[in-house]
């Protein structure tokens, strides 16, 4: 069994499907908590430009996600969990105006899952 560092729930997938209706190809960036808070941004592919010392934690169903390496230093025990549910979206991310925004959530690994990451 893979070891996932990012995972969407069925909320977080269902509102991916709407924006991708929309919009098409999307992509994530986990925000560092300036100022849009803390959450994940959504961005049509290609309209975030990704720098060399950004990590990429995974895909959400297709999504690439991204995070800052600082903030990844951060968040590097953690698996993030991509949900979704009543707000509005932050800045330009494209879960803005539809009355449900995504959020991030993270769940600590264990020990198992820490020694499998670092192999």
């Amino acid at each position: 069994m893979t070891v996932e560092r990012v995972v969407a729930t069925e909320a977080a997938l269902a509102l991916l499907a709407d924006i991708r209706a929309d919009h098409g190809d999307v992509m994530f960036v986990q925000s560092g908590g300036c100022c849009d808070g803390s959450s994940p941004m959504c961005y049509k592919e290609g309209d975030f430009k990704v720098g060399p010392r950004d990590v990429h934690l995974g895909d959400v169903a297709g999504a690439p996600v991204w995070i800052s390496e600082s903030l990844f230093e951060i968040w590097r025990h953690s698996q993030m969990i991509l949900d979704a549910g009543a707000g509005n979206g932050a800045g330009f991310s494209l879960d803005t105006g539809r009355g449900t925004c995504f959020h991030s959530k993270a769940r600590l690994f264990t020990d198992e899952e820490s020694a499998q990451l670092s192999a």
